[in-house]
């Protein structure tokens, strides 16, 4: 059957290629700003202009048939030319009053988030910066052109995303200013013998299943200090466990236990003087900081200027 493309809609494209990436009608939808039953109708539509099936639903959601398959990659390619042929060539800074949209925590939003503001608002005044925090629906945000990036440390990543590197963070113990661990070198047993408070582990699971990310809402040194607590054979005093970095910096300032929070972060709170910073007696390995965002997205001149002033910033902290 030969389907000629001056018969084709060009939305029920635009349909199908959502449906191979979600393998469900409701997050097509979404993404694309559309209802369920427009969703279906446009299914029928191209099902009856291919005579193929292309899509049936079972346990795993809307699975795709070989013939769907065969097509998807050469489409979804085709439909990214065209959006990078339609999208202006240039990205003038200095004139535009584009939106940027960056979801991120309090720590990104401590670190780098200020310098960010203040860059743009000497080299591009005119455009909006909308920072937001980790919402369920942000794996749905980013593949809708909602969230332009996503600033975190990520464990799982689906290859539709890509993401760089932005920062690499230490972790650094903080006590309160006239703290005893303030006084004279802080060896490994006196680190144990104060009480500490601990963060607690946490993980967010954002989208569902393969399609999804896993980012890592806290920051931690990947067991290093509860190995050599192992090796040495003691074990901590945890005072109280906290919730987040933050909480742990105000139970730290006002009571005699010690946090282990990311380095650049306790050097802010260090400036009110309140608080002292001591650096780990042991080996302990740094966390990476991340910049994500959908990978077809480098066809607009916005997306790739917004990621390379987010490295500039970061490579400044």
């Amino acid at each position: 059957m030969t389907v000629h493309i001056a018969s084709m809609d060009l939305n029920l494209l635009r349909v199908f290629d959502a449906l191979l990436e979600e393998k469900s009608v409701t997050r097509a939808g979404a993404r694309l700003g559309l209802s369920q039953s427009a969703v279906s109708h446009a299914l029928n539509r191209l099902r009856y202009a291919l005579d193929d099936e292309l899509f049936h639903r079972d346990s795993q959601g809307m699975t795709p048939t070989p013939r769907a398959v065969e097509i998807g990659p050469r489409l979804h390619a085709a439909l990214a030319s065209l959006q990078a042929a339609i999208t202006p060539a240039d990205f003038d800074a200095a004139t535009s009053e584009r939106r940027f949209a960056i979801a991120a925590g309090p720590y990104s939003c401590s670190v780098l988030i200020p310098s960010l503001v203040a860059r743009m608002s000497a080299i591009a005044p005119g455009a909006r910066l909308e920072v937001s925090e980790m919402t369920p629906d942000l794996v749905e945000s980013l593949d809708a052109g909602r969230i332009d990036f996503v600033i975190a440390s990520f464990e799982d990543v689906p290859a539709r995303f890509a993401q760089e590197p932005l920062l690499e963070e230490q972790l650094a113990w903080i006590v309160r200013a006239g703290h005893p661990l303030t006084q004279g070198p802080v060896t490994f047993e006196r680190l144990v013998g104060a009480p500490h408070v601990q963060v607690a582990s946490r993980r967010a699971a954002l989208g569902g299943g393969r399609r999804g990310l896993t980012i890592r809402s806290t920051y931690e040194d990947s067991g290093a200090f509860e190995s050599e607590l192992a090796k040495r054979g003691l074990a901590r005093n945890i005072g109280v466990t906290a919730p987040d970095s933050y909480a742990a910096l105000a139970i730290a300032a006002r009571s005699d236990m010690a946090a282990l929070i990311p380095r650049r972060l306790a050097l802010i709170s260090a400036q009110s003087g309140r608080l002292q910073l001591i650096e780990p007696p042991y080996e302990s390995p740094t966390v990476d900081v991340t910049v994500l965002y959908r990978r077809d997205r480098l066809a607009e001149p916005a997306v790739v200027w917004m990621r390379d002033l987010l490295k500039d910033v970061a490579s400044e902290a």
